[in-house]
Formats: structure tokens, sequence, C-alpha cells
């Protein structure tokens, strides 16, 4: 399974989104400081997930996400 993922954060309250094989890891490294766009922004907190079957469908997931139309259906549904 692959993960499409929202993080928010607790310090600017702005939104990552990412995509990941492991989801649980993922996030541990992004609260740990070892990913470089989220060092800075942390504490995080996962608000969002949807499981896709395959790394394609994921990433397209993860692009649509950051378009204003993306944005729109996440401010809904968090």
């Amino acid at each position: 399974m692959f993960y499409t993922y929202v993080l928010k954060s607790k310090r600017d309250d702005k939104l990552y989104v990412g995509h990941s094989d492991n989801l649980k890891n993922r996030i541990q490294k992004h609260n740990k400081g070892l990913v470089k766009s989220t060092k800075d922004r942390r504490p995080l907190q996962l608000m969002y997930y949807e499981a896709c079957l395959n790394e394609s469908k994921s990433i397209k997931r993860e692009q649509y996400f950051k378009t204003g139309f993306g944005r729109r259906f996440l401010k809904n549904r968090i």
C-alpha cells in the first residue's frame, strides 16, 4: 500500500502534503526533524491520509492536493 498524507504544523498551522509506502515511519521522520522541508515546522500532526494500491496513484493524489481545488477539498474535509 502507498499513502498520501497531510500533516499540519502546530507551529504555523500550515499543511504539508506528501506520500509514502510506510506512513508511520514517515511521520516519525518528519517529527524527528529528518525531513528537510518540515524540520523547522515541528511538531506535526497527521490530519488526513488516503491509501492507494500503487505509487503512481498516490503521487497523483499528492499533486492534486497541492492544487487550489485540492486545498479546498482538504479544507472542507479536515
